[in-house]
């Protein structure tokens, strides 16, 4: 190599990122020009370059289908699956035909986890605690088990009438949670990472919280799959270090850090040059982002600065881990830009002494997801964000074990279950769908988990069909090939 071409090669490597970018154009240009878009919450155009190939949103603002009702999402996950029929979903049939066997149609040729033997109906424990209660001006029954939810039922949508094709836990997380049931796709937390972006460059767009162990999909349940990593959730943790190896190791100095982080992505970029692998692309931002996140997180996780009437409205107790911090935190989060909040929560599978299980479990959310509610209503938030309540099925109207033991449970059930939505443009008071007088189908309003997706989607803006990612030689959406809105329940 000449002695002209090395001093040539000398000075490329020695530009400035603003000079990089206006050197290569399309390419690591296409990214940063990505990158702005994406923070703003405008999206990249296909015109402007190829979405699948840098890893940026393939939405403008010129192709959303919709003006949306929700900017951004809490979502919270009952890992295991609570007893709907306990809860949302008052059935006096079933209370009237408790012990009774089973019809045939509900047992024979059906996919059941556990139970065996033909089953014995169960109905809700005649326990005054597990009573159902008409709330608030819409009437709507809820159990007695969740005194401070029937307190704000007049905010919520119910879904009675969803369902599901996956009756275990892993593949029916990821089946809720990314419209597949198997491992590798993107979950929803990430898809709207990517077709909407953050509106804080400090923080992730997708943060998740977590109580207790995330049985069965574990991580995956917000794993980025295909879609550039950058989309991935960060996960936040309420005690301790909030993310593990952010802080600075014992004896390094912040500006020792800083000059270390410069000098990886200064090679990060003579790769990215070389090889135009948005991962590489990737990797730069999340160096970068950590960074910011040192002092942006810390200041995040100080609920101590929240008032003493805020913390006894949650239940919360600083340096705590506990749910109820996670919904303090959670509402922290999406007031700082952060769009996609996820929140799960562990102890739900009840295969067994539901009766004396789900009252403890109850007490422990009921005040914290109230209080969210009511904490965004006061903060004029909840308009424009929108709280899930789901799981990865219902329970079976069935007992799971003898229906006149003290110990008895309920089984996974896949055919009806209820799920609830509240804020982020759906109804007030309002109940979509409805299960058979045992709870057992689905008799009017199905909907499906593509079609519960598909309207989460579309109350953000986007249009599920067209919210695409290419991938081995084809277009993958949230929805596969399923998903119809429910526009009933959109206000």
């Amino acid at each position: 190599m000449s002695l002209h071409k090395n001093q040539q090669l000398s000075q490329d490597l020695t530009l400035t990122r603003r000079h990089l970018f206006q050197r290569i154009g399309s390419g690591v240009g296409g990214i940063a020009l990505a990158s702005l878009f994406r923070e703003s919450g405008l999206g990249l155009s296909a015109s402007l370059a190829d979405s699948s190939a840098i890893g940026q949103s393939g939405l403008d603002i010129a192709q959303r289908h919709f003006a949306p009702r929700a900017k951004n999402v809490i979502y919270i996950h009952m890992v295991g699956a609570p007893s709907h029929l306990d809860l949302f979903d008052y059935k006096p049939e079933l209370q009237k035909r408790n012990g009774q066997l089973c019809p045939d149609e509900f047992f024979k040729g059906k996919q059941l986890a556990f139970i065996r033997q033909q089953p014995s109906l169960l109905g809700t424990p005649s326990k005054k605690e597990f009573a159902f209660t008409r709330c608030g001006q819409s009437g709507i029954r809820i159990s007695n088990l969740l005194p401070h939810l029937q307190q704000v039922a007049d905010e919520i949508t119910f879904n009675r009438a969803t369902f599901t094709d996956q009756f275990n836990h892993a593949p029916a997380q990821m089946m809720m949670l990314s419209g597949f049931q198997r491992f590798g796709r993107p979950s929803i937390g990430s898809w709207t990472s990517y077709g909407l972006g953050s509106e804080n460059k400090n923080l992730p767009s997708f943060v998740v919280l977590v109580t207790g162990q995330v049985l069965g999909a574990g991580n995956s349940a917000w794993g980025s799959g295909f879609l550039p990593t950058v989309h991935q959730g960060v996960e936040f943790r309420s005690k301790g270090d909030p993310v593990l190896f952010l802080s600075n190791p014992n004896g390094i100095e912040a500006e020792a850090r800083k000059r270390t982080v410069d000098a990886i992505n200064e090679l990060n970029q003579r790769q990215l040059l070389n090889l135009q692998d948005p991962e590489i692309a990737t990797r730069i931002d999340q160096y970068e982002l950590a960074y910011r996140m040192q002092s942006s997180v810390p200041e995040l996780m100080e609920i101590e600065s929240e008032s003493k009437q805020t913390h006894a409205m949650y239940g919360t107790t600083p340096g705590k881990s506990s749910f109820a911090n996670n919904c303090l935190l959670a509402r922290r989060l999406v007031e700082r830009g952060v769009r996609f909040v996820q929140l799960f929560d562990q102890g739900w599978d009840m295969h067994n002494s539901v009766a004396n299980r789900l009252p403890s479990k109850c007490k422990q959310v009921d005040r914290p997801i109230a209080a969210l509610i009511n904490d965004l209503k006061q903060r004029g938030m909840l308009d424009d964000t929108l709280v899930i309540w789901s799981s990865e099925f219902g329970r079976t109207p069935m007992g799971q074990g003898d229906v006149k033991a003290a110990n008895v449970g309920r089984d996974h059930h896949k055919e009806a279950f209820t799920t609830w939505m509240a804020g982020g443009g759906v109804k007030k008071g309002f109940v979509y769908g409805k299960s058979d007088e045992l709870g057992y189908g689905v008799a009017e309003d199905p909907m499906h988990v593509h079609d519960f997706n598909a309207t989460i989607m579309h109350l953000l803006g986007i249009d599920h069909e067209q919210l695409t990612f290419k991938y081995q030689g084809r277009p993958y959406r949230l929805t596969d090939i399923g998903g119809v809105v429910a526009k009933k329940i959109i206000a």
